[in-house]
């Protein structure tokens, strides 16, 4: 009986509502387990995930074709947010902002975007999540208006 198969590398890309650095060092790590059991869980693999404070880097290997991107990305803001604040890990409410970048690799590109999520700390020394993101839009000729890009307050 003939399968379905494939190969699919994508990072996902999204900011904290108001750009404000919500995302404690404190938890961090917690936080990442937690969205890694939610990418599991929907049948993805998980494999490399940074939460900086004001904003995250998912890479995943999408496996489970029968679930849109887009409602992948809800259920990861959506449950992530609930569990920031049933855990009270801040004193106000956390939430995402709308919208999110998806940006998809080849095989041989995967050591080199594992290296970056994990070096995110180092390079936001350099480089401001607002010139990161449009980069990403640039590189990969998304068309835009900046208007409808994330908040950038910086």
């Amino acid at each position: 009986m003939p399968n379905t198969y494939s190969q699919i590398y994508l990072q996902f890309v999204f900011a904290v509502k108001g750009r404000n650095n919500l995302i404690h060092e404190s938890f961090r790590e917690e936080l990442q387990k937690y969205i890694s059991g939610i990418i599991n869980h929907k049948g993805h693999k998980l494999i490399s995930i940074y939460a900086n404070p004001d904003h995250i880097h998912i890479f995943i290997s999408l496996k489970n074709l029968n679930i849109a991107i887009s409602q992948l990305v809800k259920e990861i803001k959506v449950s992530s947010t609930n569990f920031i604040n049933e855990k009270k890990f801040i004193d106000i409410p956390f939430y995402w902002q709308e919208g999110y970048g998806c940006f998809s690799y080849s095989k041989n590109q995967k050591d080199t975007i594992v290296n970056y999520i994990n070096n995110q700390k180092e390079h936001h020394k350099k480089k401001s999540f607002r010139d990161e993101y449009l980069e990403f839009l640039i590189k990969f000729d998304i068309a835009f208006d900046e208007k409808y890009v994330f908040e950038f307050y910086d």
